[in-house]
């Protein structure tokens, strides 16, 4: 039987969380981890906390320091570095007002009827991929499709170019690993060195643009103004920052879990490449089976109060971090039936919470669907017979959820 713990330092755990998720989930869903923190495993108290005005997602300011945090130290020096103006929280982390104000000036980017619009773009990249890969009779899945699309497309949107994406992919993949519960000294130390080295690069870009506005997001930020309201030159930079990398990461391991998902279960992939009317739920149903973002923290404004197996109540003192397990909560059966089962026609698939909730659901959610339903559907409907030509490779973590290599042959 799994052990009903949650150590991300055990290699099984981060290989495959889903049985862990299912102990814990069970056995104590309100779990208190020697780490410093309280783990939550079902849907209900997973999405009532991602929706709950009385949970902060600015960490900085509202969480209580353990004395044994190495994190104290570089919070503090951040907290500092705002205070001068030499640096800026990502709407990420910030709670109303102020998420409320980047995200107002930002949204209409984002809107559905706005991604819809770049399909045609989507689909050439996709084609001209396929193309190639049709010609030589295989493909590696990430390096080839996964990565390239969603990193052209966010480039085209800002309309910076691609001639670094090398460096952009590295300092991105350093940037995403700071979030894993694992992190130390040395990873902290690398994320804020990549930050700098992307805040030197991005910076030099925006102020080239100021002079030369064009008809892309980048110039639209810019000049944004809703209300009186501007970005600040810290600000702007910070929101560049997260849409470059945010606007390719998470879509990465979207479409390289969606398409491992599918070959282990080819009755699934026949079933959509013969059915376009499978369109609508597929996406969703492969982020609630096995999506890229499976955790997020929140901090108690209040003390809050959740429930154990027992009835008994289990309080969260205010200031105290409690973690969701989003890939816990996509795979909760009370909500969920077969839950560890891929269907793809699943009624309730997008009750998912792979997005998150609330407030922070993902800005660029509709971009990631568009990208990946493009990608998958035009690869599996082009090649029905697709097969692994060998094991996948994993990124080892457990945040940001993915694989890093997927050969296939094609037929």
């Amino acid at each position: 039987m799994t052990d009903a713990v949650f150590n991300p330092f055990d290699p099984a755990f981060r290989a495959n969380p889903y049985p862990f998720y299912d102990a814990l989930r069970e056995r104590d869903p309100v779990h208190r981890s020697p780490l410093g923190f309280t783990v939550l495993t079902r849907y209900d108290d997973v999405a009532r906390t991602l929706r709950g005005a009385e949970f902060a997602r600015d960490i900085e300011a509202h969480i209580t320091p353990r004395a044994d945090d190495p994190r104290n130290a570089r919070r503090e020096r951040f907290r500092q570095r705002v205070e001068d103006g030499v640096a800026a929280k990502s709407i990420l982390n910030l709670d109303p007002p102020d998420h409320t104000r980047l995200r107002r000036l930002v949204s209409q980017a984002f809107t559905p009827t706005s991604i819809e619009r770049l399909r045609p773009r989507v689909q050439q990249l996709v084609d001209d991929i396929l193309d190639t890969a049709q010609e030589r009779g295989s493909m590696e899945v990430v390096e080839e499709l996964a990565f390239p699309v969603p990193f052209q497309v966010i480039s085209d949107m800002l309309n910076i170019p691609t001639d670094r994406s090398d460096d952009v992919r590295e300092w991105s993949q350093v940037l995403t690993a700071s979030l894993e519960p694992t992190v130390d000294e040395a990873g902290l130390d690398a994320a804020e060195a990549a930050g700098m080295q992307m805040a030197a690069y991005l910076t030099e870009i925006i102020e080239h643009r100021r002079q030369h506005l064009g008809d892309d997001l980048l110039s639209a930020l810019i000049q944004v103004e809703e209300a009186g309201d501007r970005l600040s030159s810290v600000e702007l930079r910070t929101f560049v920052t997260l849409l470059y990398v945010a606007g390719h990461e998470t879509t990465v391991n979207l479409i390289g879990n969606g398409m491992l998902a599918l070959l282990r279960h080819p009755d699934q992939m026949q079933r959509w490449a013969a059915d376009p009317s499978l369109d609508a739920t597929a996406i969703d149903e492969l982020l609630r089976f096995d999506g890229p973002v499976q955790q997020t923290v929140r901090v108690p404004m209040v003390d809050v109060t959740y429930t154990a197996l027992d009835g008994a109540d289990i309080v969260v003192p205010k200031g105290q971090m409690v973690m969701t397990i989003l890939g816990a909560a996509s795979h909760d059966p009370e909500v969920f039936d077969r839950p560890n089962d891929l269907v793809l026609d699943r009624p309730n698939s997008n009750r998912h919470l792979g997005f998150a909730a609330g407030i922070h659901y993902c800005l660029g959610a509709s971009l990631a669907k568009l990208e990946a339903n493009v990608a998958i559907t035009s690869l599996i409907r082009r090649f029905p017979e697709a097969q692994l030509a060998g094991d996948p490779g994993w990124r080892d973590r457990l945040t940001i959820r993915g694989v890093d290599h997927l050969p296939l042959t094609l037929t």
